[in-house]
């Protein structure tokens, strides 16, 4: 499910000036396939840039967020985990075990939280869900 967004498209149509550091950065996030952390995404930059630090990452990755470039999301592990903001809204399922994150939509779902919130009297205009499990097949 997961789609590449160009981050550094992002960064150009928000205005943001893109440093040579920030577009490896931004490489790395557009180039992500999993909810990397800082300290991940620093080890993925680094290996592109030796040059960058992880400070350079940590304010980089704050002007995305602030920005609106980047979602930033608290699976849980205590880790503040990074990517780039959707074009289109989806779930996720963590799996506690090996910390794997899955996207997902289900139109059944979305439709049932938009009841809860009507009945509750409101209109519901975002939300986020994470749904934490461990697999059913297990080989204990």
């Amino acid at each position: 499910m997961h789609r590449r967004i160009d981050v550094e498209a992002l960064c150009a149509e928000k205005g943001l000036r893109i440093t040579e550091q920030r577009r490896v950065i931004a490489r790395v996030l557009s180039e992500a396939e999993d909810h990397p952390d800082v300290e991940a995404l620093h080890l993925r930059a680094v290996a592109i840039d030796p040059g960058i630090s992880i400070a350079t990452v940590y304010r980089t990755v704050r002007l995305f967020e602030e920005a609106g470039i980047l979602a930033r999301h608290d699976f849980g592990d205590g880790r503040a985990r990074y990517e780039a903001a959707p074009d289109s809204h989806h779930d996720h399922l963590i799996d506690i075990e090996t910390g794997r994150v899955i996207e997902f939509v289900d139109d059944e779902v979305e439709l049932l939280q938009a009841k809860i919130a009507e009945r509750l009297g409101y209109r519901l205009v975002d939300h986020r869900m994470e749904l934490y499990g461990v697999p059913l097949n297990r080989d204990h």
